[in-house]
């Protein structure tokens, strides 16, 4: 008798294989399926959010932004912001002399949208600097990823294993995205009909083919957009601050319930000390560059840890208390996140 993994796999091979057939092959090329939780998905969802850091000049937050139109006075100078262009309105007015204050104040009241589309009316000055210090209060929420925007519509294929039925559905926005990816459960598997077009921060089209290569593509935004990098963090001294827990471990399967329950400390000597309640183990890290890609190396001589073993644990992306790492090779793609 097939297992259930094997029959849910060769279900969603059936479904994809029969929508395949009504695309043209030539042009649109179905990839591998994912879930609610696995890297890529994550990760799209926050390339779908709201763009909240251009305004930062004005609320100073990167999880919300001021909703159109509003107006602002700087200097004595009163300017409407009815687009983004406006922004450098501000920028421009601040520049302008050094012998200024240069201080931005909001004509209340302004409606605010969260980065996950959530709109509040704030009608004055204290009610804004509430809702400034609540954000404050996370500064290292993974935020939008900026430097990268879909082409749409795009088409995303649905198979549901708990009525094993399969259907489609258009994506016609970043808000629709979002919420798509909200809402799904954890009986959804999704497939994207590629090819999809993106254009990165220096407004180059690029066509994404696989789920590897918008994984990439979202990797390169990461590292390179300055809108991504408003904090400065120095990896090697972050991972030996504190302790950190696997909150996701993917090495053919999911595989983080086998790590459920150990902490992990990287020291400063290079050394890792692994402890699951009374017992600890300990192994060595070490951080290289590989053409500018920092990279993590981990070994342990036990089994038990044996498979965090690597010597190319990429950093995909990390702040003061999450890291995410990806390995890709030909035994396919393996993910580390760790978490404090």
């Amino acid at each position: 008798m097939l297992s259930l993994k094997k029959y849910f796999s060769i279900l969603i091979f059936l479904f994809l294989f029969s929508c395949q057939n009504e695309i043209d092959e030539q042009t649109t090329n179905t990839q591998d399926t994912v879930t609610n939780v696995s890297p890529l998905t994550t990760y799209l969802q926050r390339v779908a959010m709201v763009p909240t850091v251009q305004d930062n000049v004005i609320d100073d937050s990167s999880y919300c932004t001021i909703k159109f139109p509003y107006t602002v006075t700087v200097n004595n100078e009163q300017i409407a912001l009815n687009s983004s262009a406006d922004y450098q309105k501000v920028l421009d007015n601040i520049n302008a002399s050094g012998a200024d204050d240069d201080i931005v104040k909001i004509d209340f009241p302004v409606t605010m949208v969260y980065y996950n589309y959530i709109e509040k009316f704030i009608p004055n000055q204290a009610d804004f600097n509430d809702l400034i210090d609540y954000w404050n209060l996370y500064p290292d929420l993974l935020a939008k990823i900026n430097g990268l925007n879909i082409k749409y519509p795009i088409t995303i294929n649905i198979y549901n294993s708990s009525n094993q039925i399969g259907s489609s559905v258009s994506i016609v926005s970043d808000q629709s995205f979002f919420s798509f990816i909200k809402n799904m459960n954890d009986n959804q598997y999704i497939s994207l009909q590629y090819p999809i077009s993106i254009k990165d921060y220096n407004n180059q089209t690029k066509s994404i083919t696989s789920n590897l290569d918008f994984e990439n593509a979202i990797k390169y935004a990461i590292a390179n957009c300055p809108e991504n990098n408003i904090a400065s963090y120095n990896f090697a001294q972050t991972l030996s601050m504190g302790s950190w827990i696997i909150p996701y471990f993917f090495a053919d399967s999911d595989k983080t319930s086998s790590y459920s329950g150990y902490s992990f400390v990287f020291k400063s000597d290079k050394s890792v000390v692994a402890s699951k309640e009374s017992v600890s183990e300990t192994g060595q890290w070490e951080i290289t560059s590989v053409y500018g890609v920092q990279q993590l190396e981990i070994n342990f001589s036990s089994g038990s840890l044996g498979e965090l073993n690597a010597v190319n644990w990429e950093l995909l992306e990390f702040n003061n208390s999450k890291i995410r790492l990806r390995k890709t090779g030909s035994g396919g793609t393996s993910y580390l996140y760790l978490e404090k």
